[in-house]
């Protein structure tokens, strides 16, 4: 038994590691959109749905011990490492066959690209998912004493796998890319094939007739009964998934957006789950698990609690003490659900997880499309806890299934004291926009937007995180790429619209201006930033585009005099590389004139990234200049500004450059500046010009960035163990 677990601890890391890059590899094909990440995810798991169910019925209609189980198994590991190696090419296949095709709408393109991802991953996917029921009959056929809770055994050892899954990656993306990771995940699936094969010829399957089956000490459950099982499968399956999608919004807060806070979040979700499998594990026969029906509507309104920000609590105990307790109590139900459907035949088992994958399916969709739009996150919390909260007061509806008495008197005061706590959760929690004073909130199935006052000035959040303020840097990024072009602009474009400074700088030259913003909410708020942000919307000028910033270049034929970037901070947000990547450069050239402009500027980060991204412009575009604004007097910000085109840049003074500015143009460059002209602001920002080889030589063995390498993501080594890797 001790082979099985040890299959499934590598099996269950190698989906995980699969699933984390494969969504990457979409995001940067198809898109980084809410929709488009619920496509890649809602396909992953019903591939892994599909396949569970596929693999438990033909096990039940065709079951033949003329191939041994384990062979089957060894079959399926082989096809899933090659999968590493095939997804790739056949996503960038698919972004291929859309660009042919062509479509007229953002839902065509949804529908395409989902066609695309479904045909790519749910065949493989589902190669994982059988995996479970064709173990299961081996160890039937092999240790029949076992067999019974065969399916937990399974879970537990997949799970573990899982939360190594959620973090090891991490550190082999930042060593060896995507690419070189999914060869890493191959090997592993590889290896696990072989190993099967060779124990399939030192441990042959007996497959014992029926009567020399020991008889399992768990009761067959009848049907109806075992219909409530497979609706509490489905509800475990929704709730998590629904959950996590409303955790992401309640702590990204306190955790920020980095890949290492949501690797936290999976990974701290996940190790709970073990933790609770294992308790089943060890107490099958010992307890119903009643008692956790009537503690887990409680444990899933934790984070009301742990989320507040009236609490000062650190963020690791917030999230520990938030999302443990109820994941642990869903691995302990999950398993001891689907042993309860099955009692150990992989065919039942196979349709029970099917179930409970569909409720993956649906939890997320439910939460992020339907209910978070509409309300705040503590209460689509508590109606993703509701079901909980009732099956905890009548707990026996779930735990009579099995032999042991129940013990309702005992836990009668028990059940109405945590429903009284659960009340209160609700009552006195409060969302983190309570922070703040007067906030004005919009919601939307990509985020919780957020425009308060915080004392500092105006500021604009993003599911809790800052994102801008009103600051001159936004409106040198408009400013200045179109005060350096030889001739009058026609045409500009924005990639993410912020506060709408920059925007609104564009405009200010009278040229016709496209903003291209990923939140719908955001450009909402331009109104309270700017007191004539709903003029300027009205205006024929204005154009505001929602969608993903990459995406759009791809799919417009237009052609633009200046294209400024400006990527939401922090610079190691999870997917900002991809707005500075080589692969979307190469983009941006067929978007700009011949003689147009990119602007693209860089908030922060360390030496590495500085050359990483530096090198990206300078591999892309022939011409490049930098510009240092952190000792910038009258500015007082942060960052480089980089100028970037296919035609030499124009070596203009900064009495030339400020001729150039219409009157509307020098009157929003002067509004928070403390220059007493425009010439006397760009000659300090002409000052700290550097050579793009200054920049490259603080690292000079940084690679340019890329899609497959995002160094300013991925750095936990970088900054510890290995820090002078690139210098």
């Amino acid at each position: 038994m001790g082979w099985y677990f040890g299959l499934f601890l590598v099996s269950g890391f190698c989906s995980i590691l699969y699933e984390i890059v494969w969504l990457r590899l979409s995001m940067a094909q198809f898109g980084v959109t809410s929709a488009l990440v619920s496509i890649v995810l809602s396909m992953f798991m019903a591939g892994l749905g599909l396949g569970s169910w596929g693999s438990g019925y033909l096990l039940r209609t065709y079951e033949t011990r003329r191939i041994p189980a384990l062979r089957l198994y060894a079959l399926t590991e082989l096809l899933i490492g090659i999968s590493a190696l095939l997804v790739p090419l056949q996503l960038l296949w698919g972004r291929h066959v859309l660009e042919r095709v062509g479509t007229s709408s953002s839902w065509a393109y949804y529908l395409a690209s989902g066609v695309c991802i479904g045909a790519t991953l749910v065949p493989w996917c589902a190669c994982m998912g059988a995996t479970i029921p064709l173990a299961m009959l081996a160890i039937r056929n092999r240790f029949p004493q076992e067999s019974h809770r065969s399916f937990s055994y399974l879970y537990l050892a997949n799970v573990l796998g899982a939360v190594l899954g959620a973090t090891l990656p991490l550190l082999l993306i930042e060593l060896y890319g995507f690419h070189g990771t999914l060869r890493v995940g191959a090997i592993l699936n590889c290896m696990l094939a072989v190993c099967a094969l060779v124990l399939s010829l030192r441990l042959p399957e007996l497959g014992p007739s029926p009567r020399e089956v020991p008889t399992v000490s768990i009761k067959v459950v009848p049907s109806p009964k075992n219909r409530r099982l497979v609706a509490l499968l489905f509800a475990t399956g929704l709730t998590s998934m629904g959950m996590e999608v409303v955790w992401i919004r309640q702590f990204t807060p306190y955790m920020g957006t980095a890949v290492y806070a949501f690797a936290s979040i999976l990974g701290l979700y996940l190790a709970s789950t073990f933790a609770g499998s294992r308790i089943y594990r060890r107490r099958i026969k010992q307890d119903d698990g009643r008692l956790v029906w009537i503690f887990l509507g409680l444990f899933a309104l934790l984070p009301l609690l742990t989320a507040d920000p009236h609490f000062n609590i650190p963020k690791a105990l917030r999230l520990l003490f938030g999302i443990a307790p109820f994941s642990a109590a869903l691995g302990f139900v999950t398993p001891m659900l689907v042993d309860r459907c099955s009692s150990g035949d992989p065919g039942k088992a196979g349709s029970a997880y099917a179930v409970n994958v569909l409720g993956c399916i649906v939890g997320p969709l439910l939460a992020g499309f339907l209910l978070l739009p509409l309300t705040s996150e503590r209460w689509v919390l508590f109606i993703l806890s509701l079901p909980w909260l009732i099956l905890g007061l009548n707990p026996e509806w779930a735990s009579d299934l099995k032999t042991v008495e129940p013990r309702a008197a005992r836990l009668g005061k028990v059940r109405y004291g945590v429903a009284a706590l659960a009340i209160c959760l609700l009552v006195f929690s409060r969302d983190y926009q309570s922070h703040f004073a007067n906030p004005v909130v919009l919601r939307d199935n990509t985020a919780t937007v957020i425009a308060a006052d915080d004392g500092k000035g105006k500021q604009l959040f993003v599911n809790g995180v800052g994102m801008s303020r009103l600051l001159m840097v936004t409106k040198i990024m408009a400013h200045l790429p179109l005060a350096f072009l030889d001739h009058p602009p026609q045409k500009t474009l924005v990639i993410c619209f912020g506060m709408g400074t920059t925007y609104l700088s564009l405009i200010s030259w009278g040229v016709p201006s496209t903003a291209v913003e990923l939140v719908p909410s955001v450009p909402r708020m331009f109104g309270y930033f700017h007191s004539d942000g709903p003029e300027i919307l009205r205006s024929p000028l204005s154009h505001v585009v929602i969608d993903d910033g990459r995406r759009y270049l791809e799919r417009t034929s237009d052609q633009y005099d200046v294209i400024t970037i400006d990527p939401p901070p922090p610079i190691q947000s999870a997917g900002s590389s991809l707005l500075y990547s080589k692969e979307f450069y190469r983009t941006v050239k067929q978007r700009l004139r011949p003689d147009g402009i990119l602007q693209q500027w860089l908030p922060g980060g360390d030496a590495v990234v500085h050359a990483s991204v530096t090198r990206a412009l300078v591999e892309s575009f022939p011409y490049v200049r930098v510009f240092h604004t952190v000792r910038l007097s009258s500015v007082r910000e942060w960052g480089f500004h980089f100028l970037a085109s296919n035609r030499p840049l124009l070596r203009l003074t900064a009495s030339e450059l400020a001729e150039k500015l219409p009157p509307a143009a020098v009157k929003d460059f002067m509004e928070w500046n403390d220059q007493p002209s425009v010439e006397r602001e760009f000659a300090e920002i002409l000052s700290n010009e550097l050579s793009p080889d200054q920049v490259i030589a603080e690292a000079p063995r940084a690679p340019a960035l890329s899609d497959d390498q995002p160094v300013n993501e991925y750095l936990l080594l970088r900054k510890s163990l290995m820090h002078k890797r690139w210098q």
